[in-house]
């Protein structure tokens, strides 16, 4: 009988950009970290006597929702990330990147041209939450290195 193992706390991803540097986060406060592709990868045109004509599109780009406690370092280094950059020079808005490592499942995912889709929700109650950072990627690759 054959089993497979998958194991969160092995996932680690890391953040970096130019003017404020490398954030590894390694199971610390996270939730779930989510990858999405935006880009419909095809098309389907009707004619009026009802060929199809299937377009194949071609298109990396995405999303990453970070899930994050609100009280973690990762959560305080987005928050001074998203600050900086709002501020900054255009230029630097999407040089942060994304690495996003699973070794027991051999992904690993790279994101580049990455920029904050909004601030995370602020929210207080008498429990800790969770905030998600939703941030764009211009060009998200996914290799399987097992």
């Amino acid at each position: 009988m054959s089993t497979t193992t998958y194991s969160f706390a092995d996932v680690a991803m890391a953040l970096s950009h130019p003017s404020l540097g490398q954030y590894v986060i390694s199971g610390e406060g996270i939730g779930t970290v989510t990858v999405t592709m935006s880009t419909d990868r095809t098309a389907h045109d009707v004619a009026a006597d009802g060929q199809i004509m299937v377009s194949k599109i071609e298109g990396d780009n995405g999303t990453l929702a970070i899930q994050i406690q609100q009280t973690s370092g990762a959560n305080q280094w987005l928050v001074n990330a998203f600050n900086y950059l709002r501020t900054a020079s255009p230029s630097e808005w999407a040089q942060m990147s994304a690495t996003i490592r699973s070794p027991y499942m051999g992904d690993l995912v790279t994101a580049t041209g990455v920029s904050f889709q909004q601030r995370a929700e602020l929210s207080y109650q008498a429990q800790g939450q969770q905030r998600t950072w939703n941030l764009m990627a211009a060009s998200i690759t996914e290799t399987n290195v097992a």
